[in-house]
């Protein structure tokens, strides 16, 4: 099973996702940013990398707050999905080709989003709106 993470910003009501790179499997799919974790890698030095290199972001704090194993349409993932804190003021570009847009929690649900990434939308909306607050892990869930 590979490991991936994606993370999750918020700015207040707000979730920043970006659509899968031109020319990438699933192109044009929305999801949360991130990818696959290299070996030896922490899960938070992990986002840390790959949210500089495709969005040109600093992560200031990570922690993990679900994780959602998905195994078809292969290949299986077990994907990380890790709350994470940006400078308030730092704009985020997609340096793939991708698009990049911040949402409502109301407007994911209705995005063209990856399998595992509607997985955690679904958990997410679930959630109390008092305790989905970025922080300490307050959705965390992971699946068996």
């Amino acid at each position: 099973m590979l490991d991936v993470c994606a993370a999750v910003i918020r700015r207040g009501t707000l979730f920043l996702l970006a659509t899968r790179p031109p020319g990438s499997r699933l192109a044009g799919k929305w999801e949360f940013p991130g990818g696959k974790v290299l070996a030896g890698e922490s899960l938070a030095d992990c986002i840390r990398r790959e949210l500089a290199e495709e969005l040109g972001l600093e992560v200031l704090a990570a922690v993990l707050a679900d994780t959602v194993e998905q195994v078809d349409p292969p290949p299986a993932l077990c994907l990380h999905f890790m709350e994470c804190r940006v400078a308030p003021e730092a704009v985020p570009i997609g340096r793939e080709g991708q698009q990049v847009r911040w949402f409502t929690i109301a407007e994911l649900g209705g995005l063209d989003l990856l399998p595992a990434d509607r997985v955690f939308v679904q958990r997410l909306t679930a959630v109390p709106a008092a305790s989905a607050s970025v922080g300490p892990p307050a959705f965390r869930r992971t699946t068996e």
